[in-house]
This record gives C-alpha cells, sequence and structure tokens, in this order.
C-alpha cells in the first residue's frame, strides 16, 4: 500500500444512498418543461401526473391488475399508509434486520397495538429465517435493507396460496433488483433512490387481494385523511390515476419522468438491473480481496446490490474519519454507515451510478484508510 493520492478521481462522487445520484448528463434544463405555476389538478398537471404512473407500470413492469399511487412523505408515508389501511383483519407476521424494518415493527407495536403479531428479526448482516413465517397472517417486510446490505435473494419463500397479504417495503430495490409482483400485494418504494429522483414523494402499488381488504376491511382506527385510500367502502379510483391526496411538486414529478424516460431508452428494468448488479460486483470484488474490509452480508445470495454496506479492521473511528477524508478529497460524499448500523461504510451502487466511478472509488478507499490507521 502506499499514501500517495490516486491520481484519478469518480467524475461523480454522489454515492449517497438517499437521495441517490441523479441519472448520468442530468442538468436542471432537463426540468425545463416542468408544469410550474399550474395546479396539479389542471388539466396538465393531471396529465403529467398519469404519465408518471403510466411509465412507472412500464418501467418496473407492473402487473395490468396491479395499481399505482403517487403518495406523500417518500417511502416512509407509502409504508405507513399501508399499515394503517390495510392491517388489523387478521394476525401479522413481520421481519426485521436493519433500521427501517425495525421502525415498521415499532409502528405495528407501539402505534396500531396490535396483539397478534410474530416478530422475526435478524441482526446486522443476517435475515431471519424465513421458513417460519405464517403467511396465514399478514405479513410485512422490507425487501432491501437499506442500512444492512442485506436483501431477501428471491420471492421463492413466498406462496402464491397465501391467505394473507404480503406487504413489501421495496424503497432501495425497485428498479434495481427482480421484484415478483405475484407474491406481493403492496409494493412501495420512493423516487429518491434508484432512479435518484427528488424526494418527498412516495409511490404505493396495489395488487387485486389488497384492494379486496381495503373495500372489505375498516380498521379499528381513526384513519387521518393523508392515509385514506377508499370512500364509501369503494378505492378512490382518482387516486391511482394520478389526482394525488395532497400537492404535489411539479418540478418532482418532471424529475421523475426524466429520470423514467432516460430509464426506458436504456433498456428498462433489466438494464437497470444489470446496471446495479456491475457497480455492486466491482465494489464486492474489491471488499473481497481487501485485508481491512468485510461486507456485513454474511451470505452472497443476500448481498444488496444497490446499497452495499462493509465493515473495517480497527475501532469505530476509522470509517468516520475515511468518510470525512474522502469528502474533503471531493472523492466519495455521504458514504457513512447508517447511525444505528454497525461501524463501516455504505456505498450506493444503484443503476443511476457509473461502473467506472465505482471502479475510480477503489484506490481511494485504500488511501482513505491508510490516512485513517495512520499507517
Amino acid at each position: 500500500m502506499t499514501k500517495a493520492k490516486p491520481a484519478l478521481r469518480p467524475v461523480n462522487p454522489q454515492f449517497s444512498s438517499g437521495p441517490c445520484a441523479k441519472i448520468p448528463g442530468w442538468t436542471p434544463d432537463l426540468l425545463k418543461s416542468a408544469s410550474l405555476g399550474r395546479s396539479h389538478r389542471s388539466g396538465e398537471g393531471k396529465v403529467r401526473l398519469k404519465q408518471a404512473i403510466d411509465l412507472t407500470r412500464d418501467v418496473l413492469e407492473v402487473p395490468s391488475d396491479y395499481r399505482i399511487g403517487i403518495v406523500p412523505a417518500s417511502d416512509t408515508g407509502a409504508v405507513e399508509m399501508a399499515l394503517w389501511s390495510l392491517l388489523g383483519a387478521r394476525g401479522v407476521d413481520i421481519l426485521a434486520w436493519e433500521s427501517f424494518g425495525e421502525g415498521w415493527v415499532s409502528d405495528v407495536l407501539k402505534q396500531l397495538k396490535l396483539k397478534d403479531v410474530n416478530k422475526h428479526l435478524a441482526p446486522y448482516g443476517e435475515l431471519p429465517d424465513l421458513s417460519r413465517v405464517n403467511f396465514s397472517n399478514d405479513v410485512v417486510f422490507t425487501w432491501n435493507g437499506t442500512t444492512s446490505g442485506v436483501r431477501v435473494p428471491d420471492a421463492g419463500w413466498i406462496p402464491a396460496n397465501r391467505e394473507g397479504l404480503t406487504i413489501c417495503d421495496a424503497t432501495s430495490a425497485a428498479f434495481a433488483q427482480e421484484l415478483e409482483f405475484s407474491k406481493l400485494d403492496v409494493v412501495t418504494f420512493s423516487w429518491q433512490k434508484v432512479l435518484g429522483g427528488e424526494g418527498g414523494h412516495g409511490v404505493i402499488i396495489l395488487s387485486p387481494r389488497a384492494i379486496e381488504r381495503l373495500e372489505t376491511h375498516v380498521p379499528a382506527w381513526p384513519m387521518p385523511k393523508i392515509f385514506r385510500m377508499t370512500s364509501g367502502g369503494k378505492l378512490m379510483s382518482g387516486l391511482f390515476e394520478g389526482e394525488t391526496i395532497n400537492t404535489p411538486s411539479m418540478l418532482c414529478v418532471e424529475d421523475y419522468l426524466v429520470a423514467l424516460k432516460w430509464a426506458k431508452r436504456i433498456g428498462g428494468l433489466k438494464a437497470l438491473r444489470a446496471r446495479a448488479d456491475a457497480n455492486a460486483a466491482v465494489l464486492d470484488g474489491w471488499i473481497s480481496a481487501s485485508p481491512f474490509a468485510t461486507n456485513l452480508a454474511k451470505v452472497h445470495e443476500t448481498k444488496s446490490n444497490t446499497s452495499v454496506c462493509f465493515s473495517l479492521v480497527g475501532d469505530e473511528a476509522v470509517p468516520k474519519k475515511m468518510a470525512k477524508l474522502l469528502e474533503a478529497e471531493g472523492v466519495a460524499f455521504d458514504i457513512g454507515g447508517y447511525r444505528d448500523a454497525p461501524p463501516g461504510l455504505r456505498v450506493w451502487c444503484g443503476a443511476t451510478v457509473e461502473t467506472s466511478d465505482v471502479q475510480a472509488l477503489l484506490p481511494w478507499l485504500y488511501w482513505a484508510y491508510e490516512q485513517a490507521k495512520g499507517i
């Protein structure tokens, strides 16, 4: 190893896990067609919102009988909407292996105060035993643990003949990993992750089974207006045609449209997944060969291809020093591990990141480690 600074720097140092890097070649000029100063309920506003829904279906390959809605408060708002609207009809099995999953456990137990709840918990780096999940109950889980870098390997553990609903927080998986919609009744995500959109908006996708639950189940608790998806016992169909519950940012909508159109141009979902896979493979190869780094995910099949998390030999000050050094050099921004995660680094490898930038980052990780350790 050497203490000399590497000669090559990433062209784009944005490796944050949310909001994530913008699409390659992004400039504010791409938003010049935004419907600014216009009501989201105007004809033009509704057309833009409906286009965002239609392109989401196209790029994400959502089945035609699933409904897609744009909702407030990012992925968190979308998940909360699902929990408050759908749970309570039967028992709940809930899975958590990182901070966001743990948040949904807290909501189910402490806010909704449900009693018939089975918790399936695992420490950072691992998955719970998926074979123990009871699908007679509703099942709540994250597909990809953004703060742990651990994902479910596939949907094979979910039976097609399940009795309960599956509610999946897929915010760092959508557009980068293969979601088997036939096994998922609710899917949520936010624009700010894999497609690099702006924050504040969420998307909720409902299967026919989820819609049936909405129209037949009345929650035992008061429902805030912001969470209501039915009126008079029927689905508010306008919500899934672009008639949002509250006022969206039309600038953010335009930015999402730009990203979706880029995704279509490069080859759609298959190309997006391939880009994320290539990025993660480069970084994981470096981690595997490194004498001082270890992928937080303990099983290869569960390694994330978006939020790659790794620990480092040394005390917990080492990754913090590295993150500060790399930011000061303009090489990598916002790659410190999540505050509740084990000490380490987290590098976003989603589809908007260029593989060449991940490759250029690697020598800098060596340099920053040497500096942090005083080697």
